[in-house]
């Protein structure tokens, strides 16, 4: 079954520490993806997510500059990072583990995702929507994201744990009739 994400009602979000007292929360405005859900073996399950990194919005127009710049994402050379799934373990009747190949800058690393499924109903035009819910961990430098500042009490500007927390629905395709 193929679905696709409806952007207007999903999210993919993240936080970050900064200068080790505060926690900075964004977000990317533009992605768009698909599954290929197995119902009858959620194992064999695909997800194809594609993130326009242009549109980063941390609520600060000269931090969102910087992280746009090739201290960070280099978008200019770098526009998109992706999530290709490789393997689904479910882990109850709700909760799964999704592990993929998240690229960012052109490096490529497994990530997990811990993935909660919030449910399924038919929206008021007449499609069937599924909810989903995913929070993972990934450590920024393993994808070449280096730039950093020293402060002058100890520490760094900006830690090297990101924290990751996705919102998506889910819209069902119609299925195409063989001629």
């Amino acid at each position: 079954m193929s679905w696709s994400i409806d952007n207007a009602h999903s999210q993919i979000q993240f936080a970050v520490r900064h200068m080790m007292i505060s926690t900075v929360r964004g977000r990317f405005e533009n992605f768009s993806g698909s599954v290929e859900l197995d119902d009858k073996k959620l194992e064999n399950t695909k997800v194809d997510v594609k993130i326009d990194m242009a549109t980063i919005n941390t609520r600060d127009s000269q931090r969102d500059g910087h992280l746009r710049s090739p201290d960070f994402f280099e978008v200019e050379k770098f526009p998109y990072a992706t999530f290709v799934s490789k393997s689904v373990k479910t882990t109850d009747a709700t909760h799964a583990k999704l592990v993929g190949d998240l690229t960012i800058r052109g490096v490529t690393h497994e990530a997990t995702l811990d993935v909660e499924f919030n449910g399924m109903a038919k929206n008021p035009w007449g499609n069937t929507a599924a909810g989903f819910s995913a929070q993972g961990k990934i450590n920024r430098k393993d994808w070449g994201l280096e730039w950093n500042m020293a402060l002058e009490t100890g520490g760094f500007l900006v830690g090297d744990e990101i924290t990751l927390d996705i919102e998506l629905e889910l819209v069902k395709q119609a299925e195409a009739v063989p001629a």
